[in-house]
C-alpha cells in the first residue's frame, strides 16, 4: 500500500513588528514571508523568524508552527462569508502564521511525539496552536479564532530534533511516536479548558 507524498509548500519568517489591532499598537510576528531556498533550523526556531510574546509562542517545545496547505480553501471560504475575502485576495503560505506550509499532513494524521523526518532536519510534534485575537487581525475577521476552535484547523508546533535545514519542496516521513494523545484531542481539551 502506498502512503501519499508529504512535502512542504512553502517556509515562512517574520521580525517582530507593531501593527493596530483595535486601535492598538501590538508587536506581532504573525505575518510571515516567504524565504527562497534553504533555511536554517535552530533549537528555537528557523533562522530570520522571531516570536512577539514568548509566553504563548516559541520556546524549544513551540521552536516552529506547521499548518497543512488543505485548509486554506477552508479559511478563503471564511473569509468570503466573513466579508474580507474581496480585500486582499486569496491567501498564501503563511498567511496564517505559520512557518511551514506542509502538504499531505492533517491534524488528524499526528500524535504529540511523532517526527517529521526531512532530508536535512528533523522535528518533533509538540502540540497544537491556540487561535488569539492577533489571528483575527490576520484572518481579517473577530470570529476567525472562534472558527479555528470548531473546525480543529489548528495546525502545530514542532520542536526541533535534528538542526539543520528546510526548504520548499522538501518531501519528509512521518515516524510515529508513542501515540499516546493525538492533536485534535489535545486541540480539544485546551479550547474546554479556556471555554470553563
Amino acid at each position: 500500500m502506498s502512503q501519499a507524498i508529504r512535502s512542504v509548500l512553502g517556509v515562512q519568517v517574520a521580525q517582530a513588528r507593531k501593527v493596530i489591532i483595535s486601535g492598538r499598537s501590538i508587536l506581532t510576528a504573525i505575518h510571515k514571508t516567504p524565504v527562497l531556498g534553504p533555511v536554517r533550523v535552530q533549537a528555537l526556531g528557523l533562522f530570520g523568524d522571531e516570536q512577539a510574546d514568548l509566553s504563548v509562542h516559541g520556546g524549544l517545545e513551540k521552536a516552529v508552527y506547521a499548518y497543512p496547505s488543505e485548509h486554506y480553501g477552508f479559511w478563503n471560504a471564511a473569509r468570503e462569508e466573513a466579508g474580507v475575502a474581496g480585500i486582499d485576495g486569496a491567501l498564501a503560505p503563511g498567511a496564517l502564521g505559520e512557518n511551514l506550509t506542509l502538504q499531505g499532513l492533517l491534524e488528524t494524521d499526528v500524535w504529540v511525539g511523532d517526527v517529521l523526518r526531512f532530508p536535512n532536519c528533523a522535528f518533533s510534534v509538540a502540540q497544537p496552536r491556540e487561535p488569539c485575537f492577533k489571528f483575527n487581525a490576520a484572518m481579517g475577521f473577530n470570529k476567525a479564532s472562534k472558527v479555528m476552535a470548531q473546525s480543529g484547523y489548528c495546525g502545530f508546533y514542532l520542536s526541533v530534533d535534528a538542526p539543520g535545514t528546510v526548504q520548499a519542496s522538501d518531501v519528509f516521513e512521518l515516524i510515529p511516536g508513542p501515540r499516546r494523545v493525538g492533536i485534535p484531542e489535545r486541540f480539544q481539551a485546551q479550547m474546554f479548558k479556556h471555554m470553563r
